[in-house]
């Protein structure tokens, strides 16, 4: 069995992602293993112009630090370290911190963009596959909710025997 002491969620604060942390916070609680947030915010692109005002990079900021803040991890178990980073290129971010935690597993959700659509666009969770020091599990549907045991069993019984 592969041994899990650290699990890099990346998050942008998307419904897969969410998703992702439902998966990464039940592995880190299976594990014992310690859960660290992580979000790359994009550096603030200012255009000046006629009668343009620039927005404040601290107000950007400190509302992702606030959302980062916000992620409740299901369960309320593990605790989570909360990181925010700033870069214009979240993939090299992700695998960085990967490395210098050091990661055994990155959780991460992806939209599953396939075709020109993935070209266009990019995709983040492509790049971290393909350049991370440790296993990267995608995620895009939600995590099933949990099953009791008993309730299990029950159903089990039941249906008689097989």
């Amino acid at each position: 069995m592969l041994p899990i002491q650290t699990i890099l969620h990346p998050t942008d604060f998307s419904d897969r992602s969410e998703n992702a942390l439902h998966l990464a916070a039940a592995l880190a609680r299976d594990y014992g293993a310690r859960l660290v947030l992580l979000h790359v915010m994009p550096r603030p692109m200012v255009a000046f112009g006629e009668g343009v005002i620039p927005p404040d990079p601290e107000d950007d900021r400190r509302d992702a630090q606030e959302q980062l803040d916000r992620l409740l991890v299901p369960g309320g178990d593990p605790p989570a370290d909360r990181r925010l980073m700033e870069s214009d290129d979240a993939p090299g971010v992700i695998v960085r911190v990967a490395r210098e935690l050091p990661a055994d597993l990155v959780v991460m959700g992806t939209h599953g963009r396939t075709g020109l659509a993935r070209v266009v666009l990019g995709s983040v969770a492509e790049q971290v596959l393909r350049r991370a020091p440790c296993p990267v599990l995608t995620v895009t549907a939600p995590f099933p909710p949990a099953v009791p045991a008993l309730a299990g069993a029950e159903t089990l019984a039941a249906a008689g025997p097989m």
